[in-house]
């Protein structure tokens, strides 16, 4: 089996351990790591709801910020300095080491890629054929991303993992991109506990936070959102608001938030209350972007990342991202589940809105037309009053010019309507159309009648047997007539015989 090295040999170079480790790998950074949605160390998704391996990270630059945002005053009053004015000590001022900064190729990693080619390739173990199928062996166990490759008796054997470049258990999928601004605030929360509980414990859970915070009387801590996770977990998405004493408030920055929360004593305390991850929930410049996508994450094919985004049905909304193995496929398949069931859930919510809203669109239509009769009948009593009190008003006085003409033109009307061959004879004569269309309407209607086809093909069967069986019957009649035809037609000529017979 041939093997070319050039270009995985390539990526693994140029996409060192720890830069992009994918879903579900344990590679890890000193400093917090951005993530799509959830970076976590727990080995979980982040975009989905789910927490993902600090691995997955864009450099340390990104997980962290400047503390300048708040001013002195929260910063002296917290007592620490992701909030003040202090900078981070971890915090570095270029992209970071990760994905967006790859450094040069280091000795150790330049004799880990010979090694692993000597164990696929040319192994000297044993010194004799057996050194071919050693080489099956390795290659075997390079392509299914677990065991050791012994390749030489003087040098430790090569540990093979699911993110070597020769692992086939590896894909690409979509996550969809966050587009939240550092000044929206919003960090990401990842509880081990129900979504149940997290809510009928929200108000405690935020006193929490804000004791955590130091108290501080200016800051409030504000719930955003709580979405279930697969295996009982709960996404806690929080943002901070800070008071200044001149009464205009804002929103903490979430790098600023989460810098705070990856400090060593307060992520303990966080820890105690369940969390098993934070993380800022901000979105990726165009820069970072473009970035991400010119380096293949380590051990994915460069043709199979650079197709990965030809098939990408919405660059900008959608990123791609690798997935190495079983489990990581097994993660975004619950978390498929869990968000399938919660469409399904919105989904109900709006049929039996839906279904409301046509309840009330049904009374609310038959009201309008009960106030529709309502007014009529009030309008003909208002206009029954209004001749009542025209009368009284001008009884007593002679009839005026402008009332005789008009009873006159009332009168021609009243004659023209009158009349067998006007209007009248005309309105009679489609009276009497609509009375008999309406009769032979609600006839026809009473004989109306519908038979299912399934009911109706059966029928036609069943009068078809019976017509053969009495077409059948009518042969069977015709020729017994002519049998006894032909026995008639015998005895007559039998008859004379045997009269001359006995004479």
């Amino acid at each position: 089996m041939a093997f070319n090295f050039s270009a995985t040999a390539g990526a693994a170079a140029a996409n060192p351990t720890g830069a992009f480790g994918g879903f579900g790998t344990t590679t890890t950074t000193t400093a917090p790591a951005f993530s799509f949605s959830a970076p976590t160390n727990t080995g979980t998704s982040g975009l989905f709801g789910a927490t993902q391996n600090k691995g997955f990270g864009f450099g340390t630059s990104f997980g962290t910020g400047t503390g300048t945002g708040l001013g002195s005053g929260l910063g002296t009053g917290l007592g620490f300095g992701g909030f003040g004015t202090q900078q981070q000590q971890q915090q570095q001022t270029t992209l970071g080491t990760g994905l967006f900064n790859q450094p040069a190729q280091t000795p150790a990693q330049s004799n880990q890629l010979i090694n692993t080619a000597s164990a696929l390739s040319a192994p000297t173990l044993l010194g004799d054929e057996r050194d071919a199928i050693l080489a099956k062996w390795n290659q075997l166990q390079a392509f299914w991303g677990t065991g050791k490759g012994y390749f030489n008796n003087n040098i430790a054997p090569v540990e093979f993992t699911q993110e070597n470049p020769f692992c086939r258990f590896k894909a690409v999928g979509y996550s969809l991109m966050p587009n939240n601004k550092d000044e929206d605030g919003l960090v990401v929360l990842v509880f081990n506990r129900k979504e149940a509980d997290i809510r009928s414990q929200q108000q405690q859970l935020v006193e929490s936070l804000h004791k955590i915070l130091g108290g501080n009387q200016t800051l409030t801590v504000n719930v955003e959102g709580v979405k279930t996770m697969p295996d009982d977990q709960t996404e806690v998405i929080i943002y901070v608001v800070e008071r200044s004493p001149n009464g205009t408030s804002r929103r903490v920055p979430a790098t600023t938030l989460y810098a705070h929360f990856e400090q060593a004593n307060i992520k303990s305390s966080l820890q105690q209350l369940g969390v098993s991850l934070s993380m800022a929930r901000t979105e990726l410049s165009p820069a970072q972007v473009k970035q991400l996508l010119q380096n293949p994450p380590a051990g994915v094919d460069p043709i199979i990342w650079e197709q990965a985004k030809v098939d990408n049905p919405d660059p900008d909304k959608l990123i791609p991202v690798p997935m190495v193995g079983f489990k990581e496929l097994l993660r975004r398949l619950k978390v498929q589940d869990q968000m399938t069931k919660q469409h399904q859930t919105r989904l109900d919510i709006i049929s039996e809105d839906i279904s409301e809203l046509q309840k009330n669109q049904t009374t609310t239509m038959a009201k309008i037309a009960q106030y529709k009769r309502k007014l009529m009948a009030l309008s003909h009593r208002t206009l029954q009053v209004l001749i009542k009190q025209e009368i009284q008003r001008k009884s007593g006085y002679a009839i005026q010019a402008d009332e005789e003409q008009l009873r006159v033109q009332l009168d021609t009307i009243q004659c023209e309507l009158n009349a067998p061959t006007q209007f009248k004879g005309r309105l009679n004569e489609l009276m009497s159309q609509i009375r008999m269309q309406n009769h032979f309407g609600a006839v026809r209607a009473e004989e109306r009648y519908y038979i299912d086809a399934d009911l109706l093909r059966e029928i036609k069967q069943h009068l078809k047997q019976q017509q053969e069986g009495l077409s059948h019957l009518i042969s069977i009649i015709k020729d017994d007539l002519e049998d006894i035809k032909l026995i008639e037609h015998g005895l007559n000529e039998s008859i004379p015989i045997r009269g001359g017979v006995f004479s």
